[in-house]
């Protein structure tokens, strides 16, 4: 194999020795990276984030706080982000929009949705943009289910791990995927899939993670993920019991929504490009 491709087996006809056949995907260049991370009262956590990001391997960073009332702001235009700001509470759907929107005026190859609440290790970046870069994947997202035993052991709370395995199963029949956590705050994109997702469309609330991945099956890219060790603790952010069960309702129904579209029974805005 030539060192800037990577070989995809695809069966061949009935009967041909090996039934193999090899489409040469070549590596893709994709250097101008944005990190975006939507913030919500982070003033505590958008440092320690923002300092592990790996400077080499980023263009630019972009914060949209969705009108905190603590200093997240100020904190970070004191770091040097460039910082958007809602003038009232919009949702975590409305704050990604913005973010993207955002993004895609600085022309960017890749861009990587990153919680500022340090859950995530930003550290891993480079690694993750691997898989884009050898175009194994177009989306790559942080799994933080490598092992129950780790996962509880970072402070997962175990309802929410609970919630987490039985939605990303539901997720993976229905979306015909493989994944090992669909609810991770440390999502990379291709362009090329934010350009092609009608994701103003999504809403403006937590779903729209997952109308987003599963706008991103329905047109066809590549999904994959890797582990990304968890950390829960007092400052990172969480959503209470009662919006994490509304929060698995919205899900279901989304799932619901992809199979009417996929079998031809209802259209949905949410698979309409602009």
């Amino acid at each position: 194999m030539d060192a800037g491709s990577q070989e995809a087996a695809r069966p061949g006809p009935p009967g041909t020795a090996g039934a193999l056949e090899t489409v040469a995907r070549p590596a893709r260049a994709l250097d101008r990276v944005v990190v975006v991370m939507p913030a919500y009262r982070a003033a505590e956590t958008v440092e320690r984030t923002f300092r592990d990001i790996p400077r080499d391997a980023v263009a630019h960073v972009i914060l949209v706080d969705d009108a905190s009332d603590d200093a997240t702001v100020q904190v970070a235009r004191a770091l040097g982000i460039h910082t958007v700001v809602h003038e009232r509470n919009r949702g975590y759907g409305a704050n990604q929009k913005t973010g993207y929107d955002a993004a895609r005026a600085m022309d960017p190859d890749v861009v990587v949705m990153l919680h500022p609440d340090y859950q995530y290790d930003p550290r891993l970046i480079p690694f993750f943009l691997g898989y884009l870069r050898l175009n194994v994947c177009d989306v790559m997202l942080g799994s933080r289910i490598r092992t129950r035993r780790e996962t509880l052991r970072g402070g997962m709370p175990r309802y929410k791990y609970l919630a987490n395995r039985v939605l990303t199963t539901i997720e993976n029949l229905v979306l015909g995927q493989n994944l090992g956590d669909f609810h991770s705050g440390f999502r990379m994109y291709t362009r090329e899939v934010l350009e092609t997702i009608p994701y103003r469309h999504n809403s403006d609330d937590f779903v729209f993670d997952t109308e987003f991945l599963a706008q991103a099956v329905h047109f066809g890219f590549r999904i994959g993920d890797c582990p990304m060790p968890v950390r829960y603790f007092r400052e990172a952010s969480s959503i209470h019991f009662a919006r994490s069960v509304r929060y698995g309702w919205a899900t279901l129904l989304t799932m619901a929504k992809f199979l009417l579209q996929k079998w031809g029974i209802a259209r949905f805005r949410l698979f309409t490009r602009d």
